[in-house]
């Protein structure tokens, strides 16, 4: 007999680091923590999935929902379609987010997106991204300073105002403007047509995407963990997201 959860298991993917010269996968504790506190059961899937024949589809067999955390690197920009290095990539995390966003989204699987992950659902769709928000004038600064703590780093700092008829005015029961963060040096250029536009900045850069016809696929490019608590808006997106991985458990009990 298998493991029977009471509770939706979400796959969590993890970010390729080093620690004390050792290569390590690792997930910041304010996601994990996010998907407790709001009813999911964190599942971390380390890259090495993709190492052997349908160890992915395996994994995949037994979870409810997908969430995309946030990440320092950037996916490499040949996925888009753009030429030039990235200093800063995480290939293995790219091959299996990509393979992975296949299999959900043919699954009608629920998946959420936070930063790199919403970047990662626009690319994954054919969209495309900005390498370099810095180098758009016409865009508002998006990216923290490293130098600040961590409350002010995370400290709000733009708009997002949400479209009407979407998922994410939805979740938050109003198309009014809410104040985010913002944590990201880049930023999505161009959406795909099988994406909607959930919100923009005021200077007109998209900050939320869900994915047409699918139950639940949505991605913001803020970061609604970080205090998760204090912030009844930021549950509310989450606890939709947990909401919905849950009735997808039940369907696959019936």
């Amino acid at each position: 007999m298998g493991i029977i959860f009471d509770k939706p298991l979400i796959g969590v993917v993890m970010c390729q680091n080093s620690c004390a010269g050792h290569a390590v996968q690792s997930v910041h504790n304010k996601y994990i923590d996010a998907i407790v506190a709001c009813g999911g059961l964190p599942f971390a899937l380390p890259h090495s999935l993709m190492d052997a024949p349908h160890l992915l589809e395996n994994a995949i067999a037994v979870l409810d929902g997908i969430f995309l955390t946030g990440s320092p690197s950037n996916i490499e920009p040949w996925q888009y379609g753009a030429e030039g290095s990235e200093p800063h990539a995480d290939p293995g995390r790219d091959r299996l987010v990509f393979a992975l966003l296949g299999l959900a989204i043919g699954k009608k699987m629920p998946l959420f997106g936070v930063c790199r992950g919403m970047q990662e659902l626009v690319v994954a769709n054919g969209g495309a991204l900005w390498r370099d928000l810095s180098q758009q004038p016409q865009l508002l600064p998006h990216q923290e300073d490293k130098h600040l703590p961590l409350e002010q780093q995370y400290a709000t700092r733009h708009d997002v105002i949400p479209e009407a008829g979407g998922l994410l005015a939805e979740l938050l029961g109003s198309t009014e403007t809410i104040a985010v963060n913002s944590l990201h040096n880049q930023g999505v250029q161009q959406s795909a047509p099988q994406l909607r536009v959930e919100a923009r900045a005021p200077d007109g850069l998209i900050e939320a995407v869900s994915l047409i016809h699918h139950p639940f696929a949505l991605a913001v490019q803020w970061h609604p963990e970080w205090q998760l608590q204090h912030s009844p808006l930021s549950q509310r997106l989450f606890n939709g997201f947990i909401a919905a991985a849950a009735g997808y458990h039940q369907s696959k009990q019936s």
